[in-house]
């Protein structure tokens, strides 16, 4: 079942604050480039999860992910001070499966692309297994009625 109206509005101030947070209040070096892509929150407002995305290898994911782990309490101070709720929610950092999986669905179609292309190519020399027309031909004698010399007319 979807989100109320009021956790999906408590969401999306968290994925702005926690963005505005990891743009002008963290300096770790550590951190890289790093998109906030989704919050969601529970019904009880008790605890978030934050979905990120980061622009870079491995190595530079490991790392961001480092970051936010040690930044998790600021983060949360400056979400509790924004949305001003009696309980500040819990936030859990999730790296975001969406740029792999639209890599792997693009390496798919590239490979889709490739053999349309191959499959142009080999019909452009093709040439008819039977003959050009596969359809029979209309009959132009008439049709023999029950008698068998009677020709019939439609």
């Amino acid at each position: 079942m979807g989100q109320s109206h009021r956790t999906q509005k408590v969401a999306d101030r968290i994925k702005v604050v926690v963005a505005g947070v990891l743009e002008g209040k963290i300096k770790d070096p550590r951190l890289g480039f790093v998109t906030i892509t989704d919050c969601r929150v529970t019904g009880d407002l008790q605890q978030a999860s934050v979905f990120y995305s980061v622009l870079g290898d491995e190595l530079q994911r490991e790392a961001t992910a480092a970051a936010l782990q040690s930044a998790k309490g600021v983060i949360r101070a400056a979400v509790g001070k924004d949305l001003g709720l009696r309980i500040t929610p819990s936030l859990e950092f999730f790296e975001d499966a969406l740029p792999e999986s639209a890599k792997a669905l693009e390496s798919l179609l590239d490979t889709v692309h490739q053999r349309d292309a191959e499959v142009i190519a080999l019909r452009a020399n093709a040439k008819y297994a039977g003959e050009s027309d596969p359809y029979k031909a209309p009959r132009t004698q008439g049709l023999q009625g029950d008698h068998g010399d009677e020709p019939v007319e439609h």
